[in-house]
């Protein structure tokens, strides 16, 4: 009988691109101005990207675009998110053992916490180049910066498995 070994190093493997970016736009809005620049059409997704983080559980909007021509998947994913937390109120005063709610922000990729937004290529073995992609949406005006992401530097990759 053949004894077959899987090596856990093999599920590491990262297959995909990954470019941060810098904006203040709303996420439509700035789907809507890549797929005036890039050729893709994102769509709002249905499912979110869910996180379990210390404060609880968070949910990021993603959109997508399914490339069957070239086999890719094309995401948007928002980093920051706010998430509502009850505290029970500590100190001395008229207020004492009451909830409050408070708002706290979140990130999905929590060592970067001033990106934005991240644009995932999964399956991109050289049909796009990633300098192109990043200088075409360095044109729009209202992105203030984007750049090539190495996943693997990454600690919180896990996240991005969806």
């Amino acid at each position: 009988m053949a004894v077959l070994k899987l090596h856990l190093d093999e599920f590491d493997e990262v297959d995909y691109d990954l470019i941060a970016i810098h904006s203040s736009l709303e996420d439509f809005r700035l789907a809507y101005f890549i797929n005036q620049n890039l050729p893709i059409i994102l769509n709002k997704s249905k499912e979110e990207v869910g996180v379990i983080v210390k404060e609880g559980e968070a949910f990021f909007s993603k959109f997508t675009f399914d490339d069957a021509k070239n086999d890719l998947l094309w995401s948007l994913i928002q980093n920051k998110n706010d998430i509502l937390t009850n505290q029970k109120s500590t100190k001395q005063n008229l207020f004492l053992d009451t909830n409050m709610e408070i708002l706290r922000k979140v990130h999905l990729i929590s060592e970067l916490k001033k990106v934005d937004y991240f644009l995932k290529i999964e399956n991109n073995n050289g049909t796009f180049l990633i300098e192109e992609i990043v200088s075409q949406l360095n044109k729009i005006e209202r992105i203030s910066a984007a750049y090539a992401v190495i996943p693997e530097k990454i600690k919180s990759k896990n996240n991005l498995i969806f």
